[in-house]
């Protein structure tokens, strides 16, 4: 069997065995991981692929209810990609919503900046 070790598996993709423990017991994953004759679990490259669209969904917000229904989706398979679309369509807009928010307030933390900028500068050329 082809595959790296959970070990490897987590590093790969940037988290910890026992994250990727629990997105195996939580259903996040398309498929139960393969094990070798020792019992050890073997991720290929489309499992790994799979994790890293998870992080992303999780990094951007995704509940995991959520991505869990979005993985049972992809399980299940061709005749559901409305479904699919329409709940990533809905993500994208929440994260286009907390982006729009976090832009407005990043501007008014370079507007602070830019006045202690303009003080000093006032306070450098009058000594």
């Amino acid at each position: 069997m082809t595959g790296v070790t959970i070990a490897e598996a987590a590093e790969t993709v940037g988290l910890s065995a026992d994250t990727l423990r629990y997105y195996e017991k939580d259903g996040l994953l398309l498929r139960p991981v393969p094990r070798s004759s020792s019992g050890h679990r073997s991720y290929g490259e489309p499992d790994l692929r799979w994790i890293k669209l998870v992080t992303c969904l999780r990094a951007t917000g995704m509940p995991i209810r959520d991505v869990r229904r979005y993985a049972a989706l992809v399980r299940d398979g061709e005749g559901n990609e409305e479904e699919r679309l329409a709940l990533l369509h809905a993500h994208r807009d929440s994260v286009l919503r907390e982006l729009a928010e976090v832009t407005a307030h990043l501007g008014a933390i370079d507007h602070k900046i830019g006045i202690y900028e303009h003080k000093l500068e006032l306070v450098e050329q009058s000594a």
